[in-house]
């Protein structure tokens, strides 16, 4: 705790000493916890009473809105107009034709100055970013390009790990025109209309110039139309209130009803779509299966334009709300493991009208909307091993760095070429040096081998590198996995009176759920499908189905779910079709 005042002290010298004790306190407890980011960088974040108030990535310390919101005067800040948060908390950084310009002029700061962001009209900061130029460049530039490089923001996932509040209203030290219109108009409109007291509460009401922010947990709803029905319709009609409420439905922007309409599925699937039986359920299933099929006529889901662009996200969130719980039982792949159907949102939640019949329909075609599964990209990646740093340090790679087949031939070859390995007499080979002997020979090999084939050559990199594996569903991210993807297993195991079963393992991997392809499977052949355990491993099922399958699934691995056939092992033990007479 000591050492943490020290380096705040140091990275904010505009701190007082009372402010530092008040802001990294004795007695108070203060959590450390480690999180990782979409490119799986690692990030220390500070908690004190339960909000992150810093993040520390590669020994820099930076403060959170939180933080910012008790001393927005911590950095210098620059505003930019409220619709672009929307933008910042989706990812994006801050554009210099996207700041205002403030009469007095901009804070002077230097490349690579922390600073932060605040909105118009309001000094209490929503995002903290790095300077990419100084004050001088920019206004050289003409206020063109990107301006900040934006490391957090309110709404982001850190953010979430908080109480999730909303940004206090503070009067901006110096009021720009623009802002005095803004409040003339305001008090012109008072004097006209009643002030509900819910505004003068600066937490609740964050004026954000028309800012439209939908949050759950209780934050600000800013929504014209809606305000006006708060402050001046008292006495208003029942079918007035009604009308409001479907003009500020429709004032959402795009990404608050893509929220909404992922709210609304994923609640409508647990509620009538998820039985206790289905657990565990891989979440890919859940959504292609469960999710897509409560879906509103003319609407479809799509994660990208959600707030959370990830499937994993959205879970997540729900996971901390105690909906769900999730578990990676195998490698990367993720699965529903427990629901608390009694948990108030679930209970609460009334099926949209419609669906009774649409409903039971779609349950009755559960193999139509298996036929919506979108076989994985794989692409098999390399990782530089300990023996191999010699060979690709030139290169400016270290051990563990990833690599695909095309980038490691292609150092490879430079590295050859920059050393002038390439062999004068016969340009089909390659001269061995120190580093490729030590690298790519065996010790028997060492005295022996002075030159190899270029093909030799990159096979043999290719051996000694760790092999990885990188795994795209269909709307998600891609995961990247240590090995080679093991292959969809497919054996014939005798059983008792010389009967025989189909046994499949390794479907999760694939993004295929067991359980949907063993019902498939029993309806097709009318055979005794079941779900069993693999022997000597944990939380792993396989598929057993009477009698010799593999006409069946092939046809259904090969031709419906459109997989390689070079990761389905066991095609070759089909029943030989006897000669038609």
């Amino acid at each position: 705790r000591r050492k943490l005042r020290t380096d705040v002290a140091a990275a904010f010298p505009n701190l007082s000493a009372e402010q530092l004790a008040e802001f990294i306190p004795n007695k108070d407890e203060l959590n450390v916890i480690k999180i990782y980011t979409h490119k799986g960088e690692a990030v220390t974040v500070y908690m004190n009473n339960r909000n992150p108030i810093l993040f520390e990535i590669e020994k820099a310390l930076y403060p959170t809105v939180y933080t910012l919101w008790i001393y927005p005067d911590l950095l210098p800040a620059f505003s930019t107009w409220p619709p672009v948060l929307q933008k910042l908390a989706g990812g994006a950084d801050l554009m210099l034709p996207g700041v205002v310009v403030p009469p007095s002029g901009f804070p002077q700061v230097e490349r690579g100055t922390l600073c932060a962001v605040t909105l118009l009209g309001n000094r209490a900061p929503v995002a903290v970013a790095l300077a990419t130029m100084s004050t001088a460049e920019m206004l050289a530039a003409g206020m063109k390009g990107k301006g900040f490089a934006v490391l957090h923001t309110y709404m982001d996932h850190l953010w979430e790990y908080g109480d999730k509040s909303c940004p206090p209203t503070l009067a901006p030290l110096v009021t720009d025109p623009a802002e005095k219109e803004n409040a003339e108009d305001e008090e012109e409109m008072e004097g006209k209309k009643p002030v509900s007291s819910f505004s003068a509460d600066p937490v609740q009401h964050v004026d954000v110039g028309g800012l439209s922010l939908k949050e759950q947990n209780s934050c600000a709803v800013l929504m014209g139309k809606e305000e006006l029905n708060e402050h001046g319709g008292v006495e208003t009609a029942e079918d007035d209130n009604t009308e409001v409420q479907q003009d500020a439905e429709d004032s959402r922007t795009p990404q608050e009803q893509m929220d909404a309409l992922f709210n609304q599925c994923f609640f409508h699937a647990l509620k009538c779509k998820v039985k206790k039986s289905d657990l565990p359920l891989l979440t890919s299933t859940f959504l292609r299966s469960h999710m897509f099929s409560c879906c509103p006529a003319g609407q479809q889901l799509d994660i990208k334009k959600s707030s959370y662009k990830k499937f994993s996200k959205f879970l997540q969130h729900m996971q901390h709300q105690k909906v769900l719980q999730v578990k990676e039982l195998n490698k990367g792949v993720e699965s529903i493991v427990e629901v608390d159907w009694k948990h108030p949102d679930i209970k609460a939640f009334v099926v949209p009208e419609g669906f009774s019949s649409a409903s039971a329909a779609q349950d009755s075609k559960s193999e139509d909307r298996e036929q919506a599964y979108h076989a994985p990209e794989i692409i098999p990646l390399y990782g530089v091993s300990t023996k191999m740093i010699p060979l690709f340090q030139e290169s400016g790679h270290k051990k563990g760095s990833i690599l695909s087949s095309s980038e490691v031939r292609n150092i490879i070859i430079n590295y050859v070429k920059a050393n002038e390995l390439v062999d004068e007499t016969n340009k089909n080979f390659v001269k061995v040096n120190a580093i490729l002997c030590d690298c790519l020979l065996d010790k028997s090999e060492q005295d022996e081998v002075s030159s190899l084939k270029w093909d030799d050559l990159l096979s043999r990199c290719l051996q000694r590198l760790q092999p990885l594996h990188q795994v795209t569903f269909f709307g998600q991210e891609p995961i990247v996995r240590k090995g080679n993807i093991e292959p969809i297993d497919i054996t014939i195991a005798q059983r008792s009176s010389n009967k025989k079963v189909t046994i499949i393992k390794n479907l999760e991997l694939y993004g295929l759920d067991p359980q949907s392809v063993a019902t498939i499977l029993q309806q097709r052949v009318q055979a005794s499908a079941t779900i069993t355990p693999v022997p000597g491993t944990k939380d792993r099922v396989q598929v057993q189905i009477q009698g010799n399958q593999i006409h069946h699934l092939a046809k259904m691995l090969l031709e419906e779910y459109q997989l390689p056939r070079k990761y389905i092992q066991g095609l070759e033990k089909a029943p030989k079709l006897g000669r038609k007479k």
